[in-house]
């Protein structure tokens, strides 16, 4: 039986690497008194400003309940604030406040510490190889989730798992 050394499997390191980075982030941001979670949805409203919640279920990969109920508790923070879509009732768009600055001020500190941390051994060359290396991966990734990947091989891995989800 084959034994692939696990150590120098990318897709392991990685996964290790984002736990690593998430713990870390975590430790340092505890004071603020944010969960992960809440976190996370302000990162992507720093990134979204003025998401629909539905917009905003989908970018976190979260389901709409589980969104508005973390709204509901960031909103009587004040962090939050919804507003009515202009062309459709049903949907609200969601806003970061001035109240929550504070917080994502130390936020984004807090995360370019961890980020030159986590390089510190590298030099600027190194850290930009490092960056164009992961964004070439993701978009090798989104290309495959796409189905327009342009490698043979990984059309060929594509259909191989079609044919063995087909027979289970």
């Amino acid at each position: 039986m084959f034994r692939e050394d696990l150590s120098r499997n990318f897709g392991f390191i990685l996964n290790d690497v984002a736990r690593l980075m998430r713990t870390a982030f975590d430790r340092r941001v505890k004071a603020l008194g944010l969960t992960r979670s809440q976190w996370w949805v302000l990162n992507h409203l720093f990134r979204n400003n003025g998401a629909t919640q539905s917009e905003l279920a989908e970018i976190l990969e979260i389901e709409k309940a589980t969104l508005g109920r973390l709204l509901d508790r960031m909103e009587a923070k004040k962090w939050v604030r919804r507003e009515e879509h202009a062309n459709d009732r049903r949907a609200k768009r969601v806003y970061l406040t001035d109240e929550v600055e504070p917080a994502m001020k130390a936020m984004r500190t807090a995360a370019a510490e961890l980020r030159r941390d986590a390089l510190a051994n590298l030099d600027a060359a190194d850290k930009e190889r490092f960056v164009d290396t992961l964004l070439s991966i993701k978009a090798n990734l989104s290309r495959v989730e796409n189905g327009t990947a342009k490698n043979g091989a990984a059309k060929r891995v594509i259909a191989k798992n079609e044919k063995i989800s087909t027979r289970v």
